[in-house]
């Protein structure tokens, strides 16, 4: 299963060679997002294998054997694990692990969040790889997964757990990186040997100046970040070879596995808790298959084959030729390997690629947090776009700065990259070891192949199993930041995820009865006066409990009502023109709809200023839609609630619109009061930047003949937004009962409480301008 354009048959040979450029340039630019992180791993490798137990063991066969497991630890998972297996397993082109948990929501249900529709499942994207004939039974496996909640829960954990560890590479990743790329300034006889805590202090001023720089975006400096890699990777290269031809061209011996028996028969446990700085070598893999979504997985291949693959094979081989006739240097082996003349050219490319290799890894640390909340998993952040011509470059202030102090703390704290090596590797090989899990899930669930293939791609698990295994003992040395950055994380989204699930639930189990909105009329027992009133909830079928408490407690409401509901589904993008789903809720004379805005988890929810009008578009589709269609308006199901119409306002015909300028009708401004006029004209005033579009609409002077009844309603419906849009919303304050646990209340009045007094407002979240906000003080008790 391959992205479109990563597969090279095409139909015709002009196709073939566009296809060949674009994804040549695609190559190109994988190197300065994707490989930054993974090239720079040659500078702190070798001195973190040989730590601890091993440095008595400091032989030339050592070194022979060191390298051969890097050899082998380089060629089985990223290049046959990765480029020939996982990068197949994308989710429409995107990839990472929520990603495949997308995957495999879509396939089972896995999801706890009960918010999904079958509407949901003729999304396009939704529809992705292969399905599951009608007539085909379940798995045994599957309906055990499905019917049992607890091992979905399970399933959510681990997804987190993989994500968190991805955030706590964001920190850990510019710590190490900078200061291995600066460690050069302090070698004997070679740097300009240089205090420790001054080139600490260097490390610590370039971490502040790439954090403080996030704001500006990456694509003022994207363009070099490619040149800056594939620089670094002929330096290696070329450094590789030339020690190699001079130190001790019988290196390539090594390639043989000959040597990880013989290095293992020599050393015994210390070979063993030494995998802990092999794996090392490959920290920074998991970005290729969670980068995927920028480029193509032949992009991706192409690169790492022919490029990255084997400049860091010569590399490693050439530090091990060296260090075979200078068993001393081990601890400095990148940089003393370096021949003097071009030591300084190579020490400033060291630190530009690991500035680059940073950068990469804070992105994905903003973009795995937005995908986390786009699954109710993670609090609500500020998302500033940082490019109007790139999608997806997004920057998180409230993470950014999180992650600058963190790093800085471990900078500061450990003062050691080897320490630091020891949580890195403990993180990356997490993130992979739970990818090969869910990796065997798809294989099962979304591929559909028999349980034998999953089996046996579960071998990886018992290698990466060997390799975690190594650096969970070095949790005392270093490691244990990983366990807690993890955990911290972890907490936080699991926290958040189950306060959200328990007010969902609250909401769906006291949904406002039908048959009570049906009995007291179409005037709903109050009065009804001119304006749109749009009601927010999560719900995305039935009436939420805030509407009778608003009733009950006010004695009007806007003659056209509107249920909100903005849910993201378990797809990357969904298309604008499958955005939004409208139906209605009571009878015609009720004038109340539903419209449920639906988003992908990579989705970006843009304040344009438009929404109101896409919105009153899509209502008016929708009434003109319901004559025509009688599976709409029929009357034979009289729940009037669940029968629901994907609506494109790019198609729309039944509003003709034109630019309200400010000479407009005195009917309209007559219907609104000078004060807020003035409040309006003011709020606009002090917010430039998201001015809504002032547009009139009005029925077509001429088309086809339009029934009474239609025509009555839409003219009611384009009197109301004249008359003005009011958004009401639910203030909530989530409490656990009093028979609740401890753990519970623990979890929901202090965790929950707190995450939600302390991140964004749902207003602020959703883009609705205060001025016309109402909300509503409600108590839930989950």
């Amino acid at each position: 299963m391959e992205p479109e354009s990563g597969t090279l048959p095409s139909r015709s040979p002009s196709q073939f060679f566009l296809n060949l450029s674009r994804n040549l340039l695609l190559a190109y630019q994988s190197f300065g997002v994707v490989y930054g992180d993974l090239s720079t791993s040659p500078l702190y490798v070798y001195r973190s294998v040989f730590f601890g137990d091993l440095t008595d063991y400091q032989t030339p066969d050592a070194i022979f054997g060191a390298f051969s497991l890097i050899f082998w630890t380089l060629t089985l998972i990223p290049l046959l694990k990765y480029v020939f297996i996982v990068l197949s397993a994308d989710d429409n082109g995107e990839g990472g692990t929520i990603a495949l948990y997308s995957l495999l929501c879509r396939h089972a249900k896995f999801s706890l969040l009960p918010n999904q529709q079958a509407a949901d499942e003729e999304l396009l994207s939704y529809k992705y790889g292969p399905s599951q004939p009608t007539s085909q039974s379940p798995s045994p496996l599957k309906r055990f997964l499905e019917k049992h909640k607890k091992l979905r829960t399970a399933l959510l954990i681990v997804v987190l757990l993989g994500a968190s560890m991805v955030i706590g590479d964001g920190v850990i990743t510019p710590a190490i990186s900078v200061m291995s790329a600066v460690s050069g300034l302090q070698v004997q006889g070679v740097g300009l040997e240089l205090s420790h805590g001054t080139v600490l202090l260097f490390a610590c001023v370039i971490l502040i100046g790439l954090f403080a720089l996030q704001h500006t975006g990456t694509q003022r400096v994207a363009i070099v970040f490619a040149p800056i890699v594939i620089l670094w990777l002929i330096s290696i290269c070329g450094i590789g070879l030339y020690n190699i031809i001079h130190w001790n061209p019988k290196i390539v011996y090594a390639l043989s596995p000959h040597y990880i028996i013989k290095f293992f028969r020599e050393t015994g446990r210390a070979g063993w808790l030494s995998l802990g700085g092999v794996l090392l070598s490959i920290t920074g893999t998991e970005a290729m298959f969670a980068d995927l979504g920028h480029f193509t997985a032949f992009s991706i291949r192409l690169a790492f084959v022919a490029a990255v693959y084997p400049c860091l094979v010569i590399q490693y081989m050439g530090q091990a030729a060296y260090l075979s006739k200078n068993i001393t240097s081990i601890q400095d082996s990148f940089y003393k390997s370096i021949p003097e003349p071009v030591f300084w050219p190579v020490f400033v490319i060291a630190t530009l690629a690991s500035v680059v290799g940073s950068q990469a890894i804070i992105s994905a640390t903003f973009s795995i947090v937005k995908q986390c909340h786009a699954l109710g998993c993670f609090p609500r952040v500020k998302i500033v776009h940082t490019s109007k011509h790139m999608f997806g470059q997004i920057y998180i202030p409230e993470i950014n700065w999180i992650l600058m102090v963190l790093t800085l703390l471990i900078a500061v704290g450990f003062q050691d990259t080897t320490l630091v090596g020891h949580a890195y590797g403990l993180a990356c090989m997490t993130v992979m070891f739970i990818t090969t899990f869910l990796m065997a899930l798809v294989i099962t669930f979304v591929w559909q192949k028999h349980i034998a293939y999953a089996t046996i791609f579960l071998v990886f698990a018992f290698i990466e199993g060997i390799y975690l295994s190594a650096a969970i003992m070095k949790v005392p040395q270093g490691g244990w930041v990983s366990l807690l950055l993890a955990f911290v994380f972890m907490v936080i989204m699991y926290v958040w995820h189950y306060g959200t699930r328990k007010k969902y639930n609250h909401d769906l189990h006291n949904k406002v009865s039908l048959k009570w909105l049906l009995g007291l009329g179409p005037s709903l027992g109050i009065v009804r006066v001119p304006g749109i009133g749009l009601i927010y909830s999560e719900l995305a079928t039935g009436v939420p409990p805030i509407f009778s408490h608003f009733v009950t407690n006010l004695p009007a409401f806007h003659n056209v009502l509107v249920f909100v509901c903005v849910k993201h589904v378990p797809v990357p993008f969904v298309l604008p023109e499958e955005r939004f789903l409208i139906g209605r809720i009571c009878p015609r004379p009720y004038r109340m709809y539903r419209c449920i805005v639906r988003y992908g988890y990579k989705d970006i929810q843009r304040d344009d200023g438009n929404f109101e009008n896409q919105l009153i578009q899509s209502i008016a589709e929708f009434i003109q839609m319901e004559a025509v269609e009688p599976r709409l308006s029929t009357s034979e199901n009289t729940s009037f609630d669940g029968r629901m119409a994907v609506i494109s306002t790019r198609s729309n015909t039944t509003l003709t619109v034109s630019d309200q300028l400010d000479s407009t009708s005195s009917a309209i401004q007559s219907s609104k009061s000078l004060m807020l006029q003035r409040l309006r004209s003011d709020y606009d005033d002090e917010n430039p930047q998201i001015r809504r579009r002032q547009v009139r609409f009005q029925l077509p002077s001429s088309g086809p003949v339009m029934d009474d009844a239609v025509r009555d309603e839409l003219l009611q419906l384009i009197q109301a937004k004249e008359a003005g849009v009011a958004y009401i919303m639910g203030h909530s304050y989530v409490k656990a009962r009093r028979s609740s646990s401890y753990l519970k209340k623990l979890v929901i009045d202090i965790g929950y409480s707190f995450l939600r007094k302390n991140c964004r407002g749902p207003a602020v979240a959703l883009h609705i301008p205060h001025i016309s906000l109402i909300e509503v003080g409600m108590i839930y008790y989950v």
